[in-house]
């Protein structure tokens, strides 16, 4: 589990998320799709926590399983102590206002027929802030500022900005709440290089200035090692390494979160080091391997993985899911298969 400590505003335990499959006249469910199984992180107050993975592993999934726009299947998902899973639909609305969401597709996410204006707005007027018309006009003008956009815009129409101006239109839209907890789900990653940097800045300086928290998701370790304080690393829906940033970098445990660093390009030399290619593809998490989940396309598999589920061990400033952390395994035991 991701370290948080007292000041966790949100701490997901054992969240699991399975989708029926379902088969035949009558629909019979025959299996279940395991997106999620077992999650736990935690996001301090004030912090970053970026979750990562290949796309498919179920990281989407746990952002939206914590909102409830999907039903989880069980879990505790508490937020300032409260466990969100345990409350009827109609108690959720503060929460709804105290977390919100900033989805990877800007123009996907904002409606085509409205006006900046009433874009941002909209949230204001279904949470009724703002005494008048003015007054929620007068705030998406505050907020468009705060994300670096021109009040003058708010006239405009979505199709009418850039991918980097609707992005920046998306967190005003999040930020009109007043919320303490932003999920931002694959935000940068639609967007050119160069857009991507001046978007993470601001959410640098928004998370400075509004001491916000965010859950960042993301298959781009480049873009992490700047934002984020902790990275939990997810493999076909379990977290196979959770540390502090800087410690990933410098000193992976898991084969798996090897393999994503040694993918990332690096114009430093010395940052170079040997590719890590995996064999076959992702497993189905309708039907996940035994054993450990990573070991068909592991390059360190030995006979232990095929045969039990490792739990996670403590390593330097985490946590790791894999046998070669554990440290009473005997050098013998840690032999690949076939060596």
């Amino acid at each position: 589990m991701s370290k948080g400590g007292a000041d966790a505003l949100l701490r997901v335990v054992g969240l699991r998320t399975w989708f029926p499959i379902r088969a035949g006249v009558l629909q019979r469910t025959i299996g279940h799709v395991r997106a999620v199984d077992g999650v736990d992180l935690t996001v301090p107050s004030g912090r970053t926590l970026a979750l990562v993975g290949e796309s498919g592993c179920g990281k989407t999934t746990v952002g939206r399983s914590i909102l409830r726009l999907v039903e989880p299947s069980g879990g505790r998902v508490c937020f300032e102590g409260v466990d969100l899973l345990a409350l009827p639909k109609p108690a959720l609305r503060p929460y709804r206002r105290a977390i919100q969401i900033v989805f990877q597709d800007p123009l996907g996410s904002l409606d085509p027929r409205m006006r900046i204006r009433d874009v941002v707005a909209e949230g204001m007027k279904a949470f009724r802030i703002g005494a008048n018309e003015r007054e929620r006009t007068d705030r998406v003008a505050e907020l468009l500022r705060r994300v670096q956009l021109d009040p003058t815009q708010m006239t405009r129409y979505p199709h009418e900005l850039s991918g980097g101006q609707r992005q920046r239109v998306c967190i005003a839209r999040a930020l009109a709440l007043g919320p303490k907890l932003l999920i931002c789900d694959e935000a940068v990653s639609a967007l050119d290089v160069s857009i991507q940097a001046q978007i993470l800045n601001l959410l640098r300086d928004l998370q400075a200035e509004l001491g916000l928290s965010y859950l960042f998701i993301t298959h781009d370790l480049g873009v992490v090692r700047y934002l984020a304080d902790r990275v939990s690393v997810m493999y076909l829906g379990q977290i196979v390494e959770d540390v502090a940033t800087e410690a990933l970098f410098a000193d992976p445990q898991h084969p798996y979160t090897q393999a994503l660093l040694s993918a990332v390009p690096s114009v430093d030399p010395g940052r170079r080091g040997v590719a890590v290619r995996l064999r076959g593809d992702v497993p189905s998490p309708a039907n996940p391997p035994a054993g450990c989940r990573f070991h068909t396309r592991c390059p360190a598999v030995f006979e232990r993985c095929r045969a039990e589920a490792p739990p996670l061990y403590p390593v330097r400033e985490g946590e790791s899911r894999c046998f070669l952390s554990d440290p009473a395994a005997r050098p013998s035991a840690r032999r690949p298969a076939g060596a």
